[in-house]
């Protein structure tokens, strides 16, 4: 596997439990994650809790996290530094669009230019993110995948899709790219992301998916993008009566590579994805480098009412991994993808770990 760290610096830019009634106070019970999970990369990340091994110069962890599952893994060796719930299943909202991105990006051409057709954009569901591409324009696949990546477009996805050959197919690719994958949590049922039943990820299967699609020059480019400016529809000079096409600015929604009004941009970042549905919570999956050290974070539903709680766990998260690489014993790994060889030794046994 090509190293992800030099990727960076040659970018130029089992189902969820349902909410139960709390019967004394009458507020809903926070769910629970099973009692088993997935021991994909070590046995201790198939445990429910927290999961770190202290040690000389290991700082404690970060408090008041509230993400349901969240990972800090270096994406270099694949060590796994600690870890929350990492198998739980959960659902992804559209973080999910970086398997939509690891699976098509690959097969076409960006300058290739695509007519939309009116089928294309139906079947959205409601309340779905978008771009605002239009029927009977043509847009680039660069265009297409900006708008994926920036502004989580449902309708850029739905595109791509059928240009792929419809969204029946693209969901069977998707499967198929997270079983190559060994991201066994993972099962696809819409490709944008938007809630479905029965599907699901987990913090543990979207940070592999994560460090596959680093290695794609294009994933970084289009990942990493902070604003870019869009096709809009075709206006004609009044004075020289010439069409001319019309462009829009779009930002990246991505808060730790963009900031906010409670959230400067994060120091290293490199982007990845964001998501949020009624039913996912806010989900996300980050890169950041500092000197040779690369470390991704997934965070997946805090609990946290806190303005950007997502972001701002996520960067304590990225805060803690660069202090505790090179000293925390990793408590698992993130393995490499079918028929390829380990980047590193097989991590996660129990000797001196400390579920928390």
């Amino acid at each position: 596997m090509p190293a992800v760290a030099a990727a960076l610096l040659l970018s130029p830019l089992s189902a969820g439990p349902a909410l139960a009634a709390d019967g004394d106070s009458g507020k809903p019970k926070e769910p629970e994650p099973p009692a088993r999970m997935s021991e994909i990369g070590g046995e201790l990340l198939g445990r429910p809790g927290t999961q770190v091994r202290p040690g000389p110069g290991v700082p404690a962890l970060p408090a008041k996290l509230t993400g349901r599952s969240w990972i800090v893994a270096d994406a270099e060796s694949g060590d796994v530094l600690a870890a929350h719930n990492a198998h739980w299943k959960l659902p992804p909202a559209s973080t999910l669009k970086m398997l939509f991105a690891d699976t098509l990006l690959p097969k076409f051409d960006k300058k290739q230019e695509h007519k939309v057709l009116r089928t294309e954009l139906e079947g959205m569901g409601a309340g779905s993110s978008a771009v605002g591409i239009k029927e009977d324009l043509t847009y680039t696949v660069r265009d297409l995948w900006l708008g994926v990546f920036l502004r989580s477009g449902n309708d850029a996805v739905r595109v791509l899709a059928h240009k792929n050959g419809g969204i029946d197919k693209t969901v069977q690719e998707m499967q198929a790219r997270a079983e190559e994958l060994n991201a066994l949590d993972t099962t696809v049922v819409s490709p944008d992301g938007y809630d479905a039943p029965h599907q699901f990820s987990s913090a543990y299967d979207l940070t592999l998916i994560a460090r596959s699609g680093l290695q794609n020059a294009d994933f970084r480019e289009y990942c990493s993008t902070v604003s870019a400016d869009f096709p809009g529809t075709w206006k004609t000079d009044k004075k020289t009566k010439k069409k001319k096409r019309e462009t829009f600015t779009i930002q990246n929604t991505d808060r730790l590579l963009t900031g906010d009004y409670d959230l400067t941009p994060y120091q290293g970042v490199a982007g990845i994805k964001n998501g949020y549905t009624s039913k996912a919570g806010w989900t996300f999956t980050g890169v950041a480098q500092r000197g040779e050290r690369v470390l991704l974070v997934t965070v997946m539903n805090p609990s946290s009412e806190e303005h950007n709680a997502v972001y701002k766990e996520t960067a304590k998260l990225f805060d803690w991994g660069f202090k505790a690489a090179g000293k925390a014993e990793p408590v698992g790994t993130l393995v490499p993808p079918r028929g390829a060889e380990p980047t590193t030794g097989e991590a996660g046994g129990t000797d001196g770990a400390r579920p928390e």
